[in-house]
């Protein structure tokens, strides 16, 4: 690994405690949401750059890790959100539905990037990322009447909004510059070295816009975020394992078996907290929760990505 990749947890963990400081100490830094959408589509315009079209043609028709990561994602970890929010949030409803709701929906944007911080299989995963979409957009009512016994009015004009910017338009565009501009040519180079070199920053800038902007949802509401903290680290330890037995179990490749690991980890709190909003607006516990998540998710993501890292076997 090279020093950046060996100090990337410590970065992030950096950028979070910066960002909950920023939040506190400086009154304009609540208003830094409105770098996250810019960061993530700089991240991932830089993660397509390298991505060819026949590459991810050949991710859609491995159908042996779609139908696994289905599986896990849309039958296993609905299981295993509602048996771990029976457990440690039984006396809190409104908690257990948000915790619930972030679960069954899989990330639909930077775990590409922690997939490519681990060395896995990007193309595969991002592959995989439009059926996703749609499967948990169909699902999450279902899940909703399931284990709430409420079902959601779906408002898909800003998820659909949230998608054509932040998966959309920066893959168009890097498909544009691969199929327009002349490879090893000054202008590429230079967009190649900005952005797909610069990945890992515009990351860190999001991390710092979330907790700089959600600093005080953390402040006023730390009770809550102890609360979650057990369900959701033990949602991902738990899951991480799982995966990883049935990927050797598979004979998944050490790429392959990447990507499914963080697929099958990474959760997609903005669609869910876009449904609560809407579904839920007499119930602020539930937005609360998905809000909170990530702020757990994220340094996990990237202490994983770190172990995947140091799994990885030699010469791979």
């Amino acid at each position: 690994m090279s020093l950046l990749e060996k100090m990337q947890t410590l970065i992030m963990l950096a950028a979070i405690a910066l960002g909950f400081a920023s939040g506190r100490f400086l009154p304009a830094a609540a208003g830094a949401d409105v770098l996250i959408t810019p960061a993530l589509m700089c991240m991932l315009f830089g993660l397509f750059l390298g991505i060819s079209l026949s590459e991810l043609k050949r991710g859609f028709l491995d159908m042996k890790f779609t139908s696994v990561s289905l599986a896990v994602n849309f039958v296993w970890i609905p299981v295993l959100g509602w048996w771990l929010g029976g457990i440690f949030l039984a006396d809190s409803p409104a908690l257990r539905i948000g915790y619930i709701m972030l679960l069954v929906t899989p990330c639909t944007d930077w775990y590409l990037v922690f997939t490519g911080i681990a060395r896995g299989n990007v193309p595969l995963s991002a592959a995989i990322l439009p059926i996703n979409l749609i499967v948990q957009v169909i699902l999450l009512p279902v899940y909703l009447l399931l284990f709430s016994g409420l079902s959601g009015h779906l408002e898909l004009g800003p998820i659909l909004r949230s998608v054509l910017l932040v998966l959309v338009l920066p893959f168009s565009l890097a498909q544009a510059v691969r199929r327009f501009m002349t490879e090893g040519g000054a202008v590429r180079r230079g967009m190649e070295k900005i952005f797909s070199g610069g990945q890992f920053w515009f990351l860190c800038l999001a991390i710092w816009a979330m907790f700089a902007s959600q600093a005080g949802y953390l402040s006023g509401n730390a009770g809550i975020f102890v609360k979650l903290l057990a369900p959701v680290l033990l949602f991902f330890i738990t899951n991480f394992v799982a995966v990883r037995i049935l990927a050797k179990i598979l004979k998944f490749s050490f790429e392959d078996s990447v990507s499914l690991s963080l697929t099958t980890l990474a959760r997609n709190s903005p669609i869910s907290l876009a449904i609560a909003v809407t579904a839920f607006p007499d119930e602020p516990l539930i937005a609360l929760a998905l809000v909170i998540g990530p702020l757990i998710e994220l340094p996990f993501l990237g202490f994983i990505s770190q172990v995947l890292l140091w799994m990885r076997p030699k010469g791979a």
